[in-house]
């Protein structure tokens, strides 16, 4: 119940713009009592949270806590699925193991796994994944669609756009995705894309997305062995981020792309994920686990598949690899 009565006044505030709400309108709009709408208002201040009071006038927010709070990211959050339901922590050992966890306890579909910091953050094949406190987004998104298993990959490159999209709209950065789970800048990785499943031979029961996002670090920040390939929106925009703001435009840009997907299907997210595709026409390799496979890159099949041309002109259909461009 208190969580439903906060959820419902960052709402109100929400929609409220930089006008003044009173507590007696809150009280009435939320259904609880006037006092209750005060304690709330405090625990907020507490969070960080700076709100102006006027007597006669009442409440509004000025400014945020620059820690990502559960609060923060709803506060301004339109969507109706994702997010809407936001699992907070400040350290953990990765987002994507709390993920699993409450998927297998039947938390609803658009859930969200935020935390500041990540002590043993994955990428793909078991690789290590950088999340120091404070700088990044580290998220997991929990997703439960009606679909056959082989597709599932096809929610990495809509996860990919999404976030490009995102980016963009945050910033002044050209970003480029990398087939199949990477958004470089400049050629230097900016974020990292994991998706794992919890299925049966035949059936999904959730898929689990993590995204990793290296937001306002400086150079000095990433260990020596990643300062010449990774890098950060601030050291690509010279502005720092708001993590909270960009949180809500990726799930925004999710949510319409997803409800996209499973209405028409794949092709509308393939047109878009090629526009900003890094590697089209380029020559890359391709390092399977159990060749590499040189040539150019073509683009993708209706199922996502990396389409790879030899110089023989043989054309591979490439499922999972390492791309080196």
């Amino acid at each position: 119940m208190q969580s439903e009565i906060r959820k419902e006044l960052l709402d109100a505030f929400t929609n409220a713009g930089d006008d003044f709400l009173s507590g007696q309108h809150l009280a009435e709009l939320i259904g609880c009592s006037r006092t209750a709408v005060w304690k709330h208002i405090e625990e907020l201040r507490k969070e960080g949270f700076k709100l102006d009071a006027v007597r006669n006038k009442g409440y509004r927010i000025l400014k945020t806590p620059e820690k990502i709070t559960a609060d923060e990211i709803r506060l301004g959050l339109t969507t109706t699925l994702m997010g809407r339901n936001i699992h907070y922590e400040e350290s953990v050992e990765s987002t994507q193991k709390i993920a699993h966890r409450l998927a297998s306890e039947d938390a609803p579909e658009g859930t969200i796994i935020i935390a500041e910091e990540q002590l043993a953050g994955r990428g793909r094949m078991a690789r290590k994944w950088h999340s120091p406190k404070y700088t990044g987004i580290w998220m997991s998104m929990l997703l439960r669609p009606n679909m056959p298993l082989s597709n599932a990959p096809q929610l990495t490159l809509l996860t990919a756009v999404a976030t490009v999209q995102a980016i963009e709209e945050m910033t002044d950065v050209i970003p480029e995705i990398k087939w199949p789970n990477d958004i470089l800048i400049n050629g230097k990785k900016v974020t990292g894309i994991l998706t794992e499943l919890q299925a049966e031979a035949d059936q999904i029961h959730s898929i689990i997305i993590g995204i990793g996002i290296n937001v306002n670090q400086k150079k000095d920040d990433f260990p020596s062995e990643l300062q010449e390939i990774a890098t950060s929106l601030f050291i690509e925009n010279k502005v720092s981020v708001s993590r909270a703001e960009l949180i809500r435009s990726i799930l925004k840009h999710f949510e319409k792309l997803y409800t996209v997907y499973l209405e028409k299907g794949f092709l509308p997210i393939k047109l878009l994920w090629e526009g900003y595709a890094g590697s089209i026409g380029k020559y890359i390799k391709a390092r399977t686990l159990t060749t590499t496979i040189e040539g150019k890159a073509l683009g993708i099949t209706d199922d996502g598949v990396l389409k790879l041309e030899d110089e023989s002109g043989f054309i591979h259909h490439i499922y999972s690899a390492d791309i080196e461009l």
